[in-house]
């Protein structure tokens, strides 16, 4: 996704980053990243995420149109989550409650590791109305929490506090499904629970840039994030109490989270300040049937779901392992030409049997003063290509990543490539690393 944002960080973004770095005790960066010391989040792939959003709007089209409670739609959502992150190594559960005649599920999942007495919980709702498909209310807030729990998992990150992710059902009844969830917690298990982040309708067409103004830590990790990025940010108001923060906000868990806007009208201030349409509402499909995948705005959902990944990395403060097994790696220095053709750095797979494996390792390490400039893609033997990076990060600097490929179509051994290639001016960078890890 292409952003707009401003080449160089401006004064209000330093300040908002020293700013942080006084409330979490370390230095920070005038940018919006990770405190140092700290392992930093990943870019998070707008392409996998709508993905996501696609395959919701697949399920809800072969279930009747919708994802609502108690409809099949909704289980196959439960379940088609639920499959992702068993894969990716997470411990999950599913918490069942009955309303409205019919049997609602919550969808629990754990990373291993993390202080079991700090917990750092995200969530969204996972259920539509009966009317629509629920894409953007709220098949993108589900989405974008699911590809960071997928990010998690292929970064081998190992935070300080326990990481947990919920997907919420019957939302769209009154809170129904996150409410049983915080009632049957024992208060001990409550009191574990140091922070919920709450995503509800991150991708509005017309988007507005809202957080919520509940934990002081969690909104300043939000606002400044945003901040390096030079984009204002309002008070959300218009939700407040509508959606699932509520319950764990009710009994005392510090909550936060951020919201694009839905049946209010964006004014001609906002729309100054952000762009889209003065007197149309944020989303005009709001619990209607026009919410499918045409109705989502990339810009917003490509930058609600990097600050849902930089609110978890920096609030849970962890650090990456590197993915182990056995490894292809070139660290000769290729030049990226500013704003012109894509260079490549090759490395050689020999002595590998049959074909590369479903989760094929990528680390990439580029040094470049604006990621947003660059696409990377891995090209494989054949000349099959599987895009890691599309434009997205914006003015941050330097991709230091480790992304797993599906290679699983692709003969191992062979020429394996890193292609990068820069398209706007101004900014200079080159290949420091390319590795494969194969386990």
């Amino acid at each position: 996704m292409n952003i707009s944002v401003p080449r160089r960080v401006t004064a209000v973004a330093a300040l908002a980053a020293l700013a942080l770095a006084g409330l979490t005790g370390t230095s920070a960066t005038a940018r919006p990243a990770e405190a140092a010391g700290a392992a930093a989040a990943p870019d998070i792939s707008l392409a996998a995420v709508k993905q996501h959003l696609t395959d919701l709007q697949s399920i809800a089209t072969s279930n009747g149109g919708n994802r609502a409670h108690g409809r099949a739609g909704y289980k196959a959502s439960i379940d088609f989550v639920k499959a992702k992150l068993d894969a990716a190594g997470y411990t999950t559960s599913l918490q069942t409650f009955t309303t409205s005649g019919a049997t609602g599920y919550n969808l629990i999942a754990d990373w291993p590791g993390g202080d079991p007495n700090q917990v750092l919980m995200s969530g969204s709702h996972l259920d539509s109305v009966t009317s629509g498909p629920g894409i953007n209310d709220n098949g993108s807030g589900s989405a974008a929490i699911l590809e960071t729990a997928l990010a998690v998992s292929r970064a081998g990150y190992q935070p300080s506090k326990h990481l947990r992710f919920a997907w919420w059902g019957a939302e769209e009844l009154g809170l129904v499904g996150s409410k049983y969830y915080v009632n049957n917690l024992a208060t001990t298990e409550r009191s574990k629970i140091k922070g919920y982040l709450n995503f509800d309708m991150i991708g509005s067409p017309n988007p507005g840039y809202f957080v919520y103004d509940d934990d002081p830590t969690i909104e300043k990790t939000f606002k400044d994030y945003y901040a390096g990025l030079g984009i204002q940010t309002e008070i959300e108001t218009e939700g407040d109490g509508r959606s699932d923060h509520a319950p764990f906000k009710n009994v005392g868990v510090p909550v936060g989270g951020l919201f694009s806007g839905a049946d209010y009208t964006k004014t001609s201030a906002q729309a100054q300040k952000w762009g889209g349409t003065a007197g149309q509402a944020f989303d005009r499909c709001y619990h209607s049937s026009c919410d499918t995948t045409a109705n989502i705005n990339d810009t917003a959902l490509d930058r609600n779901s990097d600050a849902i990944a930089h609110a978890v990395w920096t609030l849970s403060a962890g650090s990456t392992t590197p993915p182990t097994g056995k490894v292809f790696e070139n660290t000769a220095d290729v030049s990226i030409p500013d704003n012109g053709a894509a260079v490549t750095s090759t490395v050689n797979v020999t002595g590998v049997t049959g074909n590369a494996p479903s989760n094929l390792a990528v680390g990439v390490d580029i040094v470049h003063t604006y990621k947003g400039d660059l696409i990377v893609d891995l090209v494989a033997p054949d000349g099959s290509v599987y895009n890691l990076h599309n434009r997205t990060g914006g003015s941050a600097d330097n991709i230091v990543q480790t992304y797993t490929v599906n290679a699983s179509s692709e003969v191992a051994n062979g020429a394996w490539k890193l292609r990068v290639q820069d398209k706007a001016s101004a900014d200079t960078g080159y290949i420091n690393a390319f590795k494969l890890t194969f386990p």
